[in-house]
């Protein structure tokens, strides 16, 4: 299991929104970069990024930041980055500027066709962002409820060939309230490819119950507010997920 933290970036800087509201911004670093290396120095095996900007205006709007980060960590830990991705050539791009995976939202639920493209082109490089309330997939920085539903979308998207699936719970993200475990397993048992958690989590008893659901496929999970404002030290969640996922074996 993967403890993953976030780094979400608005304006420049690393921040934490909450519910994805982007007026609730609380700044955390003006140094992303710095952040990232903080991470990586302190066990970080993968590192979560969204242009929060980005996914607004659905383009890039925090690329130095971006290459920044891609620049101080990008060769010695993966970097997974989404926000605004529309087009092959912005995915190309990134991938040569040192990012490893992209994540694709809003963009893969409303042109599918383009979601496909990308995973045919850039194959074992696309993961796919989920973000849903009661079920039900949101979309544009979560300001639009559509009425698809998060299984049938992550089947499909499985089938074009997505690395892995991030699922969040946008009523708890940002909100410290745990994470809702119960969804996140139903989604893991109907796929196939691995899910990555995401939103809400508290501290090291959200790690402790991800653990216990790990083999039904859940890989990962991201963390950011709850690091940020040391609810849960990052360092002992990646060291006791590894003890579990050791006694588990």
């Amino acid at each position: 299991m993967l403890i993953i933290p976030a780094i979400d970036l608005k304006d420049g800087k690393c921040v934490r929104l909450k519910q994805g509201a982007m007026d609730k911004a609380t700044v955390f670093s003006d140094d992303p970069a710095a952040t990232a290396v903080q991470w990586l120095k302190l066990g970080a095996r993968r590192l979560h990024v969204v242009d929060l900007n980005g996914a607004a205006a659905g383009r890039l709007k925090n690329e130095p930041a971006i290459r920044a980060i891609a620049d101080a960590v990008g060769s010695k830990l993966p970097i997974q980055l989404g926000g605004g991705i529309r087009d092959l050539d912005t995915i190309e791009k990134l991938l040569d500027s040192g990012v490893s995976s992209v994540i694709i939202g809003t963009a893969a639920v409303k042109t599918p066709g383009f979601l496909h493209e990308a995973c045919t082109a850039f194959p074992g490089h696309v993961l796919v962002a989920l973000d849903a309330k009661d079920g039900k997939v949101a979309v544009d920085g979560w300001s639009k409820m559509t009425g698809h539903e998060v299984l049938d979308l992550a089947k499909k998207f499985q089938d074009y060939g997505v690395e892995a699936i991030i699922y969040t719970d946008i009523g708890r993200d940002g909100m410290l309230t745990g994470i809702n475990i119960e969804a996140t397993v139903t989604l893991a048992q109907a796929l196939s490819v691995p899910v990555i958690a995401s939103g809400g989590i508290n501290g090291l008893e959200d790690i402790k119950a991800l653990c216990k659901v790990e083999h039904e496929g859940i890989t990962g999970a991201i963390t950011g507010r709850a690091i940020y404002e040391g609810k849960l030290d990052f360092a002992a969640a990646q060291k006791l997920a590894d003890q579990l996922s050791k006694a588990e074996k």
